[in-house]
């Protein structure tokens, strides 16, 4: 795995070499010609990397050693996944699930010679029980799965399935749930039975019978079990893999999944591929784009190509590529165990931060009010007052970018993981204040806020043009437990960057709208604009549909703003048919490229008539999301603030935004379209109302913090006592001279 160094080294990449990997997409080829061979996928409900030694599970060791190696994230409809839901995604290459069931193992197949709703069973084959429930439920889900996918392409194309182990059959029945050949476990096949089909499934349930065994306690609990008798289920497991390996014909390629999780606790799982084109390293695809880390519907995307199918658009995964390392198999396995144990540290404090970030700038408002209602005395003591307010809110602007610096460094291997985190965040955020409060600069209004949301959007985009690095398990990003999204921008962190992006382009036209030149303001917020729309649309980047949706409005409007033009109703109508159409030329772009992401997937449906059903669920998804009160409660709050700041400025003794709209020429610009941009992504993204929350979270510091250096701007030159009247007439005056006092 890349090391952190590297990681660092990589993430400050420059621009020149993203753009290479941009112009290196290529349109796919019809003619391109698939991989053919005999695949056997082997499923090990609930092993993880943290089982895999070489005393005691060799033959997975061996694998290892000689294959290709990944953490595998399976989360399908459900936060834990169970056995059945495993293979029943394996099935689909979609996520699915079993209905209304029990984490309990797959249950047995219909065999000849029973009753089966579904038809005659075939001679020596099997039937999933209760396959038309399972096929019905998982169609009517916002998944649409269609279960029996990948047995059916087998069929079609003149092949035949077997499985071994009641769960296999769920794997790979075809549309009516029959497998060719059932086998009931590993000892029981033949080498006939190896050579006969191209496809072959084996369960291994050993590690998860071990669980069920152990049973729950009174309050429905799983009794956990001890490490002596883990290892022993391992071993178990370890013994049937090693008898399918044996057996196999030669030019078989094994695909090793473990396939579910056990309890209630999900966790990155164990992926090998063995076989011609996975030799010794690690493993991606273009689904995750991530080194080490690949999905549960991959797999589905592998046998296919190995097999010579081809995917279908219902097939939403990605085939699993390898990348060789030099790495022993100790440090490969070693990196993928810290791999998991990154996604559990940050999955225990990724909620508790929001409630914490937004706690904390709720406090911030509150200190704001009192400092503001305690104004008075003498001027050192105002001086103290409004210093230690503004140094306090920069801090509360720059925390969110700080959360994703955070990534930098391994907190998550520390004895005590969360202190470490809060220290590195605060550390971080802190060393960003510093910087925009440590030059002559900080006695502008504008600029210590500048320096934070450039640091902030240059942090984000540099992030996902090389790689995602920071965006995967940091408190603003996402996590591979949750696998919504595994590079590009999430939808925290493109509310965080396009608000940054905007209010950048904003504060730095200030100083050309000082001296009247209209021109350069304009070029300076197009500019970024582009970049801003290039950083998050593009599917090399951000891969990011509903944030162009928001960013190219919002900078329009700020563009004409800012050249002193009136923004209507229908000129902001027509800018958001601008960036539809911007986003839509990029999806059907990306929807020509040999490996589409979901960009170019949305234009698929789109051509399909498919795309009316995707909106209206994302839709649903934003309505939904009122229910979030972390976020709901902090934009309750933001606005409440903002409101009697901005609406009712004679409430207290004096007006922040009144007097940075005083002091600053783009102030008022760069909040609207700040808002304009947070309220736009909420109506088109499923996060709804965490895209505008996480908008607050930068503006409404930055803002109080531009707020009280404008107050106290105008109450030191109220201390000062007017110029003699022999001062040079050609002196500069207003608000230009009060930012250098």
């Amino acid at each position: 795995m890349m090391p952190r160094g590297t990681k660092i080294a990589v993430f400050f990449a420059t621009l020149a070499t993203a753009l290479t990997w941009v112009l290196g997409w290529s349109p796919a080829h019809a003619g391109d010609r698939a991989a053919t061979g005999r695949v056997v996928i082997i499923g090990v409900p609930g092993l993880m990397w943290s089982d895999v030694g070489r005393e005691n599970t060799p033959a997975l060791w061996d694998l290892t050693a000689g294959g290709s190696a990944a953490g595998l994230s399976v989360r399908t409809t459900r936060v834990n996944t169970c056995p059945t839901d495993g293979w029943l995604t394996v099935s689909a290459g979609q996520r699915s699930r079993l209905p209304h069931g029990d984490c309990a193992l797959p249950a047995a197949p219909i065999l000849p010679g029973q009753d089966s709703p579904t038809g005659p069973v075939p001679k020596d084959g099997a039937i999933a029980a209760g396959w038309p429930a399972i096929k019905s439920d998982n169609a009517g889900t916002n998944y649409h799965a269609e279960i029996g996918l990948l047995g059916e392409a087998v069929h079609k194309a003149g092949g035949c399935t077997m499985a071994v182990g009641p769960g296999a059959v769920f794997g790979v029945g075809n549309g009516g749930g029959r497998v060719d050949r059932y086998v009931p476990s590993p000892d029981k096949v033949t080498a006939a039975d190896w050579a006969r089909c191209p496809l072959a499934a084996v369960d291994v349930d050993d590690l998860f019978r071990a669980y069920i065994n152990a049973g729950v306690d009174a309050h429905g609990d799983q009794i956990p079990l001890s490490d002596a008798k883990r290892a022993a289920a391992a071993a178990a497991a370890d013994r049937r893999v090693a008898q399918v390996v044996t057996g196999l014909p030669q030019g078989t390629t094994v695909l090793l999944a473990g396939l579910s999780d056990i309890g209630v606790d999900p966790h990155l799982r164990v992926a090998v591929a063995a076989g011609d084109g996975y030799g010794p390293g690690f493993m991606t695809s273009s689904a995750t784009r991530q080194e080490g880390l690949v999905t549960l519907t991959d797999v589905t995307a592998t046998a296919m190509k190995l097999l010579g199918l081809p995917q279908p658009k219902q097939a939403v995964g990605s085939a699993w590529k390898a990348q060789p390392s030099q790495a022993s198999t100790r440090d490969r396995v070693d990196a993928l165990v810290d791999e998991d144990v990154a996604a559990q540290a940050i999955r225990t404090v990724q909620t508790s931060f929001y409630w914490v970030l937004f706690a904390t700038q709720l406090v911030l408002y509150g200190i704001a009010v009192v400092a503001l209602r305690r104004l008075g005395g003498d001027r050192r003591s105002r001086a103290r007052i409004l210093g230690g307010t503004r140094v306090i809110a920069l801090l509360g602007g720059a925390a969110p970018g700080a959360s994703f610096l955070a990534g930098l460094l391994p907190w998550w291997r520390a004895e005590h993981p969360t202190p470490v985190l809060i220290c590195t965040v605060l550390g971080f955020a802190g060393l960003l204040t510093g910087v925009a409060l440590a030059g002559p600069w900080r006695r502008s209004v504008v600029v210590p806020g500048l320096v934070i949301t450039g640091v902030t959007g240059i942090v984000l985009a540099l992030d996902v043009m090389t790689g995602s690095n920071l965006q995967l398990n940091t408190l603003m990003g996402y996590t591979a437990l949750v696998a919504g999204r595994f590079y590009g921008f999430g939808n925290q962190a493109f509310s965080l960057f396009a608000v940054a992006a905007i209010l950048t382009a904003a504060w730095l036209t200030e100083y050309p709208l000082r001296r009247r030149r209209t021109a350069v303001a304009v070029g300076i917020v197009a500019a970024i604009g582009v970049f801003a729309v290039v950083v998050d649309g593009l599917p090399a980047f951000g891969s990011d549909f509903g944030g162009v949706l928001a960013i190219v409005p919002a900078f329009a409007m700020l563009g004409l703003m800012v050249a002193g033009k009136r923004v209507s109703a229908p000129r902001l109508g027509l800018f958001f048919a601008a960036g539809a159409a911007i986003v839509l030329f990029i999806s059907y772009l990306n929807a020509r490229s040999a490996n589409p992401t979901h960009l170019g997937r949305f234009w698929q449906d789109l051509m399909d008539g498919d795309a009316w059903g995707i909106v209206t669920r994302k839709f649903n998804a934003m309505l939904n999301s009122l229910g979030y009160w972390p976020y709901t409660l902090a934009i309750a709050a933001a606005v409440v603030f903002l409101f009697f700041v901005l609406a009712r400025p004679t409430r207290w003794r004096v007006s922040l935004l009144q007097g940075a709209y005083k002091h600053s020429l783009s102030m008022r610009p760069a909040l609207i379209c700040a808002l304009a941009a947070g309220v736009i992504g909420t109506l088109v993204n499923d996060s709804g109302v965490v895209i505008l929350s996480v908008a607050f979270s930068l503006a409404t510091p930055l803002m109080l913090a531009a707020g009280l250096r404008s107050l106290e701007i105008d109450l030191r030159n109220a201390d000062t006592p007017p110029p003699a009247p022999s001062e040079s007439p050609g002196a500069s005056t207003g608000s230009r001279s009060a930012e250098r006092r």
